[in-house]
């Protein structure tokens, strides 16, 4: 069994500045995701992905990765991710001879995860009949109950309606919030030309509440180190 784990960091970021190398708690934030994604020893390879001279530098300093320069039209705040994974998977596999049974991708933004969490979600993919895994954390809002939309007349409306009248949160069938932290493929389901994050057989992974936090502006900074900072 052949795993790979990747890292992508793009340079640009219009919520946070300069995020995946802003130092958190006296080191760069891609700097947790890669001693976790080098510490788990469930990988054979471990990729870093940018577009970023400094970034891929830093992931250098870090431990023995791969270093891949992603193209620039791979790198634009309109970018998809998975395309900038499947470009790290392939370099690797085409520089090393190798096919890998497993990728996953762990999100520099959301460092609160546990080396257990990573076994865990990888250990869910190839044990079961899914075809690949996401992570997420039970649902503060529930769409069944408390979360609601906007229709085009202006009115409010719950995201989903419930089949029969629900009066209590604890009533509505389990939700939970996507947390961006771990992305598990079997090879298979990532070399479909329509692979998306969510398919027929995707599986959840679920996570600790306080797991729930990914990066994506200066609050959530703020947040995401008060919480390391606390677990600390």
């Amino acid at each position: 069994m052949k795993r790979i784990c990747t890292i992508c960091a793009r340079d640009g970021s219009k919520g946070v500045s300069g995020k995946n190398i802003r130092p958190l708690l006296g080191r760069p934030l891609i700097a947790h995701t890669l001693e976790q994604a080098l510490e788990v020893g469930a990988f054979d390879f471990v990729a870093v992905s940018s577009d970023s001279v400094e970034i891929l530098s830093v992931a250098e300093e870090h431990g023995e990765v791969e270093l891949i320069e992603r193209p620039q039209k791979l790198a634009t705040s309109e970018s998809a991710k998975l395309p900038a994974i499947q470009h790290a998977v392939s370099v690797v596999e085409s520089q090393y001879d190798v096919a890998f049974d497993t990728i996953v991708d762990l999100d520099a933004t959301a460092p609160i995860r546990e080396l257990e969490d990573i076994r865990n979600a990888v250990r869910l993919c190839e044990e079961t009949d899914a075809s690949n895994v996401i992570t997420g954390v039970p649902a503060r809002r529930s769409p069944y109950f408390n979360l609601v939309e906007e229709t085009s007349e202006g009115y409010v409306k719950l995201a989903k309606s419930p089949d029969e009248s629900i009066v209590r949160r604890q009533d509505t069938p389990d939700c939970f919030d996507m947390n961006a932290s771990i992305y598990v493929w079997g090879r298979d389901a990532f070399l479909r030309s329509d692979v998306e994050p969510i398919g027929s057989r995707t599986r959840l992974y679920e996570m600790e509440e306080h797991q729930a936090y990914d990066i994506d502006s200066e609050i959530d900074f703020v947040i995401v180190q008060a919480i390391m900072n606390y677990l600390n």
